[in-house]
């Protein structure tokens, strides 16, 4: 939902309404990677760690810090600007942001009215209701963080009177529908006909393409989903392959290592970052980017 400062209401509550119910959904949310995606520089909940780093001035910080924060100026003209430095945790220190290596100047411009709406989009994925561009070209998001309501749906209706029927529930989505849902910041499935370029380990961050591309999840019958593995609210992530394969035998000794160590390998597109190839399968040793 992308709004202009004159338009009507969506019909969002933000999550501390959320909280009058749902307390320890609330704080176990609060806590998560998710709901700390977009925060101002100071507030950012590793700021110690990199504030005297930046050279520059900053507005919004991109990224609850897992792997990294990227950080975003408002110009004088209107426009944004990426910058081309960002802070990498397990570095520990300010690298290229990604897609910015080799480029000359500070950055990249985003002008906000423009026709892919790129920063409208990057504010869009990283904060929860709608984006209004204020007077000036200011973008003001609706919350900072992937909060309740961007899985939930507008929560006015269901805040007033609450009942089953008026607020969304994932929960009860098919596992094709919940790819749809996260797909639409994480990347949907590829659309019939069109390509991927399997062979680019960056593609590797789109965890809802890959894994509607896994044999586990295309001969489920729609058990396997994000939320296999994935808990909405507190973000922690337990493997579910045991419902599946509880009595799996290996031609050779696994040792000790775990069923996504070698089925769901692990993918360096550049230092400082690592992304789990989601789709599923047998890989041959060294090779992490498509099954065998």
């Amino acid at each position: 939902m992308l709004l202009c400062a004159s338009s009507v209401a969506w019909g969002e509550v933000g999550s501390r309404s959320c909280r009058t119910c749902h307390q320890s959904q609330f704080d176990a949310q609060s806590a998560t990677a998710h709901a700390a995606s977009l925060s101002p520089p100071a507030s950012h909940r590793l700021a110690s760690s990199f504030t005297s780093l930046l050279g520059f001035k900053s507005d919004w910080a991109f990224g609850a810090g897992s792997q990294a924060v990227t950080f975003v100026s408002r110009l004088a003209n209107g426009e944004y600007l990426e910058h081309g430095r960002s802070y990498f945790a397990s570095l520990k220190r300010l690298a290229p942001t990604p897609g910015h290596a080799g480029l000359p100047g500070p950055g990249v411009r985003y002008p906000v009215i423009a026709g892919d709406a790129a920063i409208l989009r990057c504010f869009q994925c990283h904060s929860t209701g709608a984006v209004r561009v204020e007077p000036g070209l200011r973008i003001t998001p609706a919350e900072p963080g992937v909060r309740c309501e961007s899985c939930h749906g507008p929560g006015d209706s269901h805040a007033a009177a609450p009942a089953k029927s008026n607020i969304v529930n994932p929960a009860r989505y098919s596992s094709h529908e919940l790819n749809q849902l996260c797909g639409s910041c994480h990347r949907k499935p590829a659309a019939a006909g069109s390509a991927t370029d399997w062979s680019d380990p960056w593609n590797t961050r789109h965890q809802p393409l890959y894994l509607a591309e896994s044999r586990c999840f295309l001969q489920s019958n729609g058990k396997l989903s994000c939320r296999t593995c994935h808990d909405p609210h507190s973000g922690a992530v337990e493997p579910g392959c045991a419902s599946c394969h509880a009595a799996v035998k290996h031609r050779t000794s696994t040792g000790t290592r775990s069923c996504v160590s070698c089925h769901m390998p692990t993918v360096v597109p550049q230092p400082g970052l690592r992304f789990a190839n989601h789709w599923i399968g047998v890989y041959t040793p060294g090779k992490t980017l498509r099954p065998r």
